[in-house]
């Protein structure tokens, strides 16, 4: 049975969020929001935690995984962002993307598309994500909760606690959530492509 918190959008309260914490660098899975619907999340280093949230998405090999991040200064420890790229970043960070870059050697393989040696990068416009980060200081490996055979991201915190609160340790209530899945845009090859069209405007990446 998972803990379930309940955590102010705007001022998350720091004990819940410790405590989230704890259980991340402990070994669990969280489930708490962003700002495109709720998300997956385990320690960076995590194998077994890794493997729970596969199951419970049902992944294959070829899954972009995410890292989340706390601000641009990390991302450029875990990805390879030249300067045009990394000034789009600027310009539109925090916000509802995820980026794919090709990742450096700080970036477990196990996480890396295997073919493409790609990580997604992102860094979420949700003030409880971005508490949560800040507290566990490194980033959070991260995939959208997507469930199998659907196309829209989970938001609802309660219809989440009764479909997965035996699968997951903890899931963070930040409210109810728009259902659409980040924009990804594609910078591991010489022109950024948008790979996916979700809640974030793509104009400034076309």
């Amino acid at each position: 049975m998972s803990q379930f918190f309940y955590v102010h959008p705007e001022n998350p309260q720091a004990r819940l969020i410790n405590q989230a914490v704890a259980i991340i660098r402990n070994g669990g899975v969280v489930i708490y929001p962003t700002d495109s619907g709720y998300a997956l999340g385990c320690q960076l280093e995590n194998k077994q935690a890794l493997d729970r949230i596969c199951k419970i998405r049902k992944l294959d090999e070829k899954h972009n995984f995410t890292l989340l991040c706390r601000d641009l200064s990390e991302i450029s420890i875990y990805a390879r962002v030249d300067n045009s790229a990394f000034r789009l970043l600027k310009n539109n960070t925090p916000g509802p993307y995820t980026f794919i870059f090709k990742g450096t050697k700080e970036v477990p393989r196990r996480l890396m598309n295997s073919k493409r040696k790609t990580i997604g990068i992102r860094i979420p416009d949700n003030r409880i994500a971005l508490d949560l980060l800040e507290a566990l200081g490194e980033p959070l490996m991260s995939t959208s909760l997507i469930l199998p055979g659907a196309n829209i991201t989970e938001s609802d915190p309660e219809e989440i606690r009764d479909k997965l609160e035996h699968a997951v340790d903890c899931i963070l209530n930040g409210g109810y959530l728009g259902e659409q899945p980040t924009t990804v845009v594609d910078f591991s090859e010489d022109e950024p492509v948008i790979a996916r069209l979700g809640s974030g405007d793509p104009a400034p990446f076309e």
